[in-house]
């Protein structure tokens, strides 16, 4: 596949990136878990694929208490996936392949068994004791209001010192106190540890947490609830975007790398927010995931309102990144409501994400349409899912194993997956989808191709042509060179679509039509759950 290759061209800016749970994505060795060696192996379906770069979820050393999120050695592989020689091969393998390499930085917080925390834990007096959030309680209660995201509150007492330190998630998982004149420095040489090695950028972990308010106020509860809070003192503070323009400083002392900033904003979404942390100019992240596709409901104006709203937040010199689904919410294809035509939804949602303004990333198994599993009380190895059970059952049906082919374990392992795979692998699989021409595999394949030869789709102005409220969108991507257009049908039933423009167009990718079929755009029958990229001719 031949892409265009102009001065213009920034690969995490008009690629494709693809999202790799190294847990879950392809085990070497038999031990049930994935690991750097299987991702290694398949980075020729990846680049068969039309993938520019991966995103690997942590694989630090850590005791996996929240499996990876939690780092006790920032410099180190944890040995269940490999060896920092592995990495080193899979630096060197992918790029010269022409697929960059992004890693998970966790900076809000570490493992309470790191060695920086274990010296800060070990006196009031050592030197490290304020590289973290320690504070003294009130007549025997901590010291404000503050929850922790995983439920209860985010103080935990340390009885050797009679101090409270904050967790922002598990009790396991100590925040950072970025407040600190020394700390910054010192993490941002763990950052360069990675940078030198040749590692493309970071994807920054919950980046709006890692400035709380100087004074510790209590958040303001929502309607008295002390387990609903309006994170006003906890999140995105002046300071978390300050620390970002320093992390861009530091990357833009190397050619060619990235940040991404992971801001979760539930529904509705506060898009504005997102976009304070983009680039303005050379300050801020280079990309900041918006959520917005992942929370609109099934509606073609749903969609256009999101997409319109995220679009307008973004500052001068801003870029989008656009998501279906990650390793912590339910996978796009099962969000989609009722059980018929999925598979049909699932294209026109890839065709929607492919063909946007801005950086497509696609979540492991999403380009074959792999559902949530279904893990049994016993199998549950989310520690969210054992703790709040039966109430809510984990991050575990998002996680579970790549189906690659009919055979054993879904050729994800030889040995007994950590996770059991979907029970429809069998049907639902790479191998299988590789040859059936209209499988949602090919037809990722497809869009991806049409994505790459199309500059407008990397670069192109993003001009609405139809809302959505007649259960259509549709919206021309537009360069100097070409004008394309696309066009989604959200609903089950065949559509009459006249443009005002008097002008037709030749098929690139469809759902429905033959590739290079030519149409006027008046009176054109759209098809249920068509999805369809046009080159405008005039």
């Amino acid at each position: 596949m031949n892409k265009i290759k102009d001065e213009t061209w920034i690969w995490w800016k008009h690629g494709v990136i693809y999202h790799i749970y190294p847990r879950s994505f392809q085990d070497s060795d038999g031990d049930g878990i994935g690991d750097i060696r299987g991702i290694i192996r398949r980075l020729a379906y990846l680049k068969e694929l039309g993938i520019d770069g991966i995103w690997i979820s942590p694989m630090y050393r850590s005791p996996m208490v929240d499996f990876g999120y939690d780092v006790s050695d920032y410099r180190e592989i944890d040995p269940v996936f490999g060896t920092m020689g592995d990495f080193r091969e899979l630096l060197a393998t992918a790029h010269g392949m022409g697929i960059r390499v992004i890693l998970d930085m966790i900076l809000n917080h570490t493992s309470s068994l790191h060695p920086w925390f274990i010296e800060s834990a070990s006196s009031a007096e050592n030197p490290k004791r304020n590289w973290y959030i320690w504070k003294d309680g009130a007549a025997g209660r901590p010291p404000n209001n503050w929850n922790s995201a995983y439920g209860g509150n985010a103080w935990k007492l340390d009885e050797k010192t009679g101090q409270y330190y904050l967790h922002s998630f598990f009790e396991q998982q100590p925040d950072l106190n970025w407040r600190d004149p020394e700390l910054p420095g010192v993490f941002f040489e763990e950052m360069k540890f990675w940078l030198d090695m040749g590692v493309d950028g970071f994807r920054l972990d919950v980046i709006n947490l890692i400035a709380k308010d100087k004074k510790f106020r209590s958040n303001p509860l929502v309607f008295g609830i002390p387990a609903l809070q309006r994170h006003v003192y906890t999140r995105n503070r002046k300071w978390s975007v300050t620390l970002v323009t320093r992390i861009r400083e530091l990357l833009d002392l190397y050619d060619e790398r990235v940040s991404i900033a992971e801001i979760y904003a539930p529904p509705p979404g506060d898009v504005k927010t997102v976009a304070r942390y983009l680039a303005k100019g050379t300050n801020g992240v280079h990309l900041a995931f918006d959520f917005s596709l992942i929370f609109s409901s099934w509606n073609a104006h749903s969609y256009f309102r999101n997409i319109t709203k995220w679009y307008e937040s973004l500052p001068g010199g801003g870029w989008p990144c656009n998501v279906l689904s990650n390793h912590d919410l339910l996978r796009s294809i099962d969000r989609f409501p009722w059980h018929r035509d999925r598979e049909a939804k699932a294209k026109v949602a890839a065709t929607l994400l492919l063909t946007m303004k801005g950086t497509p990333f696609i979540y492991y198994g999403e380009e074959i349409g792999m559902h949530n599993g279904s893990i049994r009380r016993k199998n549950i190895r989310d520690p969210l899912g054992k703790r709040y059970w039966p109430l809510f059952s984990g991050r575990d049906k998002a996680r579970t194993p790549m189906q690659w082919n009919p055979g054993l374990n879904g050729g994800f392992t030889g040995g007994k997956p950590w996770l059991p795979l979907n029970r429809d692998t069998v049907h639902r699989n790479v191998r299988q989808q590789e040859g059936e021409a209209s499988s949602l595999l090919n037809h990722y394949r497809n869009v991806i191709r049409v994505r790459r030869i199309h500059s407008s789709l990397q670069s192109g102005a993003w001009i609405p042509a139809l809302n959505g409220k007649n259960g259509i969108l549709a919206y021309y991507r537009v360069n100097e060179r070409e004008r394309l257009l696309v066009i989604l049908n959200f609903t089950g039933r065949q559509k009459i679509l006249t443009l005002p423009e008097h002008t037709g167009g030749k098929v690139l990718s469809s759902t429905h039509r033959g590739y290079e079929e030519f149409n006027y755009f008046q009176n054109v029958k759209i098809e249920a759950f068509e999805a369809s990229v046009w080159l405008v001719i005039e």
